[in-house]
């Protein structure tokens, strides 16, 4: 059973998510959200420091920098990123698929959360360095591998919330897949 923290963040993101659909991204306040959820904006704030955190906060990336720390040291730095993102992906509870594809289209079509987009891919990225790295892969090396990761996994979950697919594991198979077979 959820805990009372995770309803109320729930009712959040389902309110934020209801208002994106009806009036647009930037056209939704931080207090209607609250209001639409039946708490206050600090509520909001203690769940989120901001509206686009909503739609972008990643919940993955220390799953990530441990999976991928969990990888043989031999391999290449893009295998060891696939391959931890992968064990990650499998290991982690799965998220609607439905919400998701919402999100993802929401950020598609809002330029204004392109920064934060930015931010979010760069905090991921900096996971994937950080744990590539520490298995002794030179840092340049490493961001270029982390790089690529997420220029792959991005471009592959924007192309998939376009789709009728309930597949979101696939779109992330086939980036990585796709990593893998151009790396040498």
């Amino acid at each position: 059973m959820a805990s009372r923290a995770e309803r109320t963040r729930d009712r959040l993101l389902a309110a934020a998510l209801e208002l994106f659909a009806e009036r647009g991204y930037d056209a939704t306040s931080v207090s209607q959200i609250a209001a639409r959820a039946g708490v206050t904006e600090v509520t909001f704030f203690r769940h989120f420091p901001g509206k686009a955190s909503v739609l972008v906060d990643d919940p993955y990336d220390p799953a990530i920098g441990v999976a991928i720390r969990q990888q043989p040291i031999g391999l290449d730095p893009i295998s060891r990123a696939a391959r931890g993102i992968r064990t990650a992906w499998q290991q982690l509870p799965q998220p609607s698929v439905e919400e998701v594809r919402i999100r993802l289209r929401i950020v598609a079509q809002t330029p204004t959360l392109r920064t934060s987009i930015a931010g979010g891919t760069a905090a991921t990225e900096a996971v994937i360095t950080d744990a590539l790295t520490d298995g002794g892969t030179h840092r340049t090396e490493a961001q270029i591998a982390a790089a690529a990761v997420m220029g792959a996994l991005n471009t592959a979950l924007l192309a998939w919330s376009l789709t009728d697919s309930d597949d979101l594991g696939q779109a992330i198979e086939t980036a990585l897949d796709v990593l893998e077979a151009h790396r040498d």
